[in-house]
C-alpha cells in the first residue's frame, strides 16, 4: 500500500469513527480538536485569497464532455474578471474550472477532500488545502468565496447546491449569488422545487434571491459581477 492510499485509509476510517456512536468521551475530544486544527489551517491557507467564486460539480466528466469544456470557459473568465476560482480540488468539473483559471492569469485554489476513490488534487492549482472532514471543507468553500457556480454533479454536488440555499434562505449569508449552469441537467430538480415544494409550503419563491439558471458563461460571471459589486458599494456608502 502506497503513502498516499494509507492517508485515504485513515482519513475515511477518522471521519467514519466521527459519525459513529461512541462511548469514549476522550476519542471524541481528540477528534474535536483534529477538527479545530483543519479549521485553522483552512483559514490559514486561504484568508488572502481575495474576490473568489467556488465552482462545484461532478469528478466523473473528462476533458471531451461539454460540461467539461462549460466549465473550463467559465473559470477562464472568471479569472479575467479578477476573481480566483475555488473548487474541490479534484478531477471532472473541478478540473476543468481550475484549468481555466489558470488559462486565464487568476489564483485556482483547491479544498480537496481526501477518499479512496475518484478524489486527489488536479494539476492546474496554485494553492491547495486537504481535508479528512466534508464539513470543514464546506465551511471553507463558503467563507473565501463571493458567490458560488453550480455545475452539473451527484449527491456531493446536490449536498453543495441545498447547505447553501440554506444559508442563505436563513440570512446565514448576505449578498451571495448562486448561479446553476447547465438548463436541461437541473431542469427536473426546479420542476420540483417549483411544482412540489412550492405549492405544499415547505419553500417560498423568492426566499432565495439571486439564484440564477444559465447556459450562458457570460450571463454567469455578469450577474455575479452585478450582485458582488452592488454589495459592496452598498456597504462603502
Amino acid at each position: 500500500m502506497t503513502m498516499t492510499e494509507t492517508a485515504r485509509d485513515t482519513s475515511v476510517m477518522a471521519e467514519e469513527a466521527l459519525l459513529s456512536r461512541s462511548d469514549d468521551l476522550l476519542a471524541d475530544f481528540d477528534r474535536g480538536f483534529r477538527m479545530f486544527h483543519e479549521f485553522v489551517t483552512g483559514c490559514r491557507s486561504l484568508y488572502d485569497v481575495g474576490l473568489a467564486v467556488t465552482v462545484f460539480g461532478s469528478a466523473r466528466f473528462d476533458e471531451h464532455h461539454r460540461y467539461y469544456r462549460l466549465a473550463r470557459d467559465l473559470g477562464r473568465e472568471l479569472a479575467q474578471r479578477g476573481y480566483g476560482v475555488v473548487t474541490g480540488g479534484g478531477p471532472g468539473i473541478m478540473e476543468a474550472a481550475n484549468r481555466g483559471a489558470r488559462e486565464g492569469g487568476g489564483l485556482s485554489i483547491g479544498c480537496n477532500i481526501i477518499l479512496p476513490h475518484e478524489q486527489k488534487p488536479n494539476p492546474y492549482l496554485d494553492r491547495v488545502v486537504n481535508f479528512d472532514y466534508f464539513f470543514v471543507r464546506k465551511v471553507m468553500l463558503v467563507k473565501y468565496s463571493e458567490a458560488f457556480v453550480l455545475m452539473p454533479g451527484g449527491y456531493g454536488t446536490l449536498d453543495e447546491i441545498f447547505e447553501t440555499v440554506t444559508l442563505v434562505q436563513t440570512g446565514k449569508i448576505r449578498h451571495f449569488p448562486i448561479v446553476a449552469m447547465g438548463r436541461d441537467y437541473w431542469q427536473g430538480m426546479l420542476d420540483f422545487i417549483s411544482d412540489t415544494m412550492f405549492r405544499e409550503g415547505t419553500a417560498g419563491e423568492g426566499e432565495v434571491g439571486g439564484f440564477v439558471v444559465t447556459d450562458s458563461v457570460l450571463e454567469s460571471v455578469d450577474h455575479i459581477d452585478q450582485v458582488v459589486k452592488g454589495a459592496a458599494a452598498s456597504v462603502g456608502r
